[in-house]
């Protein structure tokens, strides 16, 4: 698990399993059974979010496939169990996926509440249509001579976007404000501090590589100061997509704009 894309994940995950089956009496795999599975499903379904709801069906099934991944790796070591789980009774029904895109002039007001330094890499995600995890780029990704961008993107999955007009407009004037790094923030003030072991030092003035974390923030404030109402994240990708196909009407040239493994995930 520790080389997969979201390999934390993994590991919040696979630690959580442990502590629920530790806490009920149940210390190995072999004792887990379908009535286990079910009670598990219930003790996620109880839990909330940070916003105080319920947890949705696909984050509770996050929790029921990384259970199930677990039998996989230990049936391909050849581990035996008498009663491994009937697990397409265990996943909560999913609420078919939404199409959610930018309408009239809410892109405008998006780009209005953003902060000056956070304005270009939301105006990335949507020209790109890139994860949020896969927005934070590296110069050493970007060639402008083959007019593309190659990076790896999730399950490592190498993935390249190609470098329209619009898109060189968004990044040419970016050159020289980080050695590395594509989007950068200003400090706003001197920052020396230590939080859950990571050292922050920022010096007010200068420039710093936009984090996931530190975009994640940006963005819900963003959004909450825009009045958009009902549009996350992902939704640029959304966005991104569906304008793709309504413009192009090929269905595989927006799969391959999306980097989709997939067509049914295009779909």
């Amino acid at each position: 698990g520790k080389h997969h894309a979201g390999s934390r994940n993994t590991k919040r995950l696979n630690d959580q399993l442990v502590d629920y089956f530790a806490s009920v009496g149940i210390t190995s795999m072999t004792e887990i059974d379908d009535a286990a599975v079910r009670n598990m499903v219930a003790w996620r379904r109880g839990h909330e979010n940070r916003y105080g709801k319920f947890l949705s069906p696909y984050t509770v099934n996050d929790s029921t496939e990384a259970l199930r991944q677990l039998f996989v790796f230990a049936n391909s070591e050849k581990a035996q169990f008498d009663h491994e789980p009937n697990w397409d009774d265990h996943f909560l029904k999913e609420p078919a996926e939404r199409v959610r895109e930018l309408v009239g002039d809410e892109a405008a007001k998006i780009d209005g509440a953003a902060r000056d330094d956070y304005r270009d890499i939301l105006e990335f995600a949507r020209l790109s249509g890139l994860r949020q995890h896969e927005l934070i780029l590296r110069w050493s990704e970007v060639d402008w001579g083959a007019k593309q961008i190659v990076k790896l993107g999730k399950g490592g999955k190498r993935i390249v976007i190609r470098i329209t007009n619009e898109i060189r407009a968004l990044l040419w004037p970016l050159r020289g404000h980080h050695h590395e790094f594509v989007f950068t923030f200003a400090a706003k003030r001197n920052i020396d501090k230590t939080v859950k072991g990571r050292a922050y030092l920022y010096v007010a003035g200068q420039r710093y590589p936009i984090t996931q974390s530190g975009l994640s923030t940006a963005w819900r404030r963003t959004r909450m100061a825009s009045g958009v109402k009902d549009f996350r994240f992902h939704d640029f990708r959304h966005d991104f997509g569906t304008k793709a196909l309504r413009r192009h009407k090929n269905l595989k040239m927006v799969q391959r704009m999306m980097n989709h493994a997939d067509i049914e995930s295009t779909m």
